[in-house]
């Protein structure tokens, strides 16, 4: 029998900036990526959202696709300028009717939307009075989940705030890689703070509005292992823990910061700087669910004498994000470095499904039994073509053993509910462009960008119709 319990949900995921295109249509307002993206040398190859995968004009195809394919629930993400052109005030009606348009062809082929509010395409004109540094950003981001949950509430029964804080701040206000490109960590943590606002003022709309659902919050789930059982290597290892999963769920699952990381920050920068209200707000509107991303785990060591390193892999080429004496880390604190037993994709990313039962089980231990689906889980590779079939072996083998990993967090007492792998379809990978697929369906782009069914498509297929049984 399947490890997965009955109505679990089996799904796959993408992103409004990544598929949509259609950046200028209908009234959209710009992103912060529509920006960025036009920046010379911001991304690989000069690619950008433009047009993307144009899934703003075929979205219809796409979800007969998907109901060819068996999924049970899609989750994707609404495009705040699409709907708010600037952000707030003015309600831009032609992306409300797209939207609405898409969750009733969805419901046609019984697929259940998963909405997520924000993946990370912050309308420029909020940006430009200041962003996440600005209180009034949340404030207009509650504005916005109203619009979303009144629009869509009848039909929409799962919520997700937001996806991937470390990444859009951590990016965003850090290291300088994506918008805003600031590298200031106090200016960060400020940031981040307001999102945490921002969250829990939008849940507590959510649950205003009296509409029937759940709402919860999507982040990274990184598991980390230190390099040697050495103090200073395992001390290290915790304090990656700690800024990179207990300060991300602590204040979503529980309501507050973890303490001892909240006095260093105080300490050093003086932030957060709270509102009145503020650790009420928080502690009251906790999470229904959480969402996990999971695509890899960290090993960690000692960092006492290097800089930070911003280097990254963009490129494809296996070995140029894990360079000696270029690993990523934060002086005094920890660095990531190579594992020297690992296996890693092209993209420098270690393969490694245990990490995901144990990162599940992680947060079993420390937030009980909160509801949790894998928001996220996927192969970014340079897919072979093979006499005109795309043959993503590689996939197929990266997911099954994921899927393996979920099946036993649950037969350990995890409530898993869902599963979206990344991503439904060939899209945009952010700084990486297009040569980084993750999708059951290749997009041509020398042929007007039609779609194909992957080797993996089938496959999939056949997991979803077994409910997980992969004989």
């Amino acid at each position: 029998m399947s490890a997965f319990p009955d109505g679990f949900l089996w799904g796959a995921a993408t992103a409004a900036y990544q598929v949509e295109g259609g950046y200028q249509a209908d009234g959209k307002g710009p992103s912060i990526w529509d920006e960025f993206a036009h920046r010379p040398s911001a991304t690989y190859q000069g690619t950008n959202g433009d047009v993307a995968v144009d899934h703003y004009h075929r979205f219809r195809e796409d979800v007969a696709l998907m109901g060819e394919l068996g999924m049970k629930s899609y989750r994707f993400s609404l495009s705040w300028p699409r709907l708010l052109p600037t952000g707030r005030g003015q309600v831009n009606e032609a992306g409300v009717a797209f939207y609405s348009d898409l969750i009733d062809e969805l419901l046609k082929h019984q697929i259940e939307p998963m909405i997520t509010l924000y993946h990370w395409d912050l309308p420029l004109a909020l940006q430009q009075e200041g962003g996440w540094e600005a209180r009034s950003t949340a404030d207009a981001f509650v504005e916005y989940a109203r619009l979303c949950y009144q629009r869509f509430g009848d039909r929409v029964k799962l919520w997700s705030t937001f996806n991937e804080t470390v990444v859009f701040i951590g990016h965003g206000y850090i290291t300088g890689a994506h918008p805003p490109a600031v590298q200031d960590p106090a200016r960060a943590v400020q940031a981040c703070h307001h999102v945490f606002v921002a969250h829990a003022a939008a849940v507590a709309a959510f649950r205003q509005s009296g509409i029937p659902g759940q709402i919860g919050f999507v982040n990274v789930l990184q598991p980390h292992t230190p390099r040697s059982s050495a103090p200073e290597d395992v001390a290290a290892c915790e304090l990656a823990d700690g800024i990179y999963t207990h300060w991300l769920y602590d204040p979503v699952l529980k309501g507050e910061y973890p303490a001892e990381l909240l006095a260093k920050t105080q300490s050093l920068w003086g932030v957060p700087r709270f509102a009145p209200g503020d650790d009420a707000l928080l502690r009251n509107n906790l999470c229904d669910f959480i969402g996990l991303n999971f695509y890899k785990r960290e090993t960690v060591a000692a960092n006492p004498h290097g800089e930070t390193q911003l280097t990254a892999n963009h490129s494809g080429t296996r070995g140029s994000g894990h360079q000696p004496g270029k690993e990523f880390g934060f002086k005094g604190l920890f660095k990531f470095v190579r594992n020297p037993d690992g296996i890693y994709t092209d993209w420098d990313w270690e393969i490694y499904p245990q990490g995901l039962t144990d990162g599940i089980l992680a947060i079993k231990a420390r937030y009980g039994d909160v509801p949790i689906y894998i928001t996220e889980n996927g192969l970014g590779a340079k897919d072979p073509v093979i006499d005109g079939e795309v043959v993503d072996d590689d996939r197929i083998a990266y997911l099954s053993r994921h899927i393996a990993a979920i099946a036993d967090a649950i037969e350990q007492g995890a409530e898993v509910r869902g599963y979206y792998p990344w991503s439904f379809i060939d899209l945009l990978s952010w700084l990486n462009g297009y040569q980084k697929q993750y999708g059951f369906v290749y997009v041509d782009h020398a042929r007007g960008l039609a779609r194909q069914r992957k080797k993996s498509f089938f496959w999939y297929q056949k997991v979803i119709a077994g409910n997980g049984e992969l004989r």
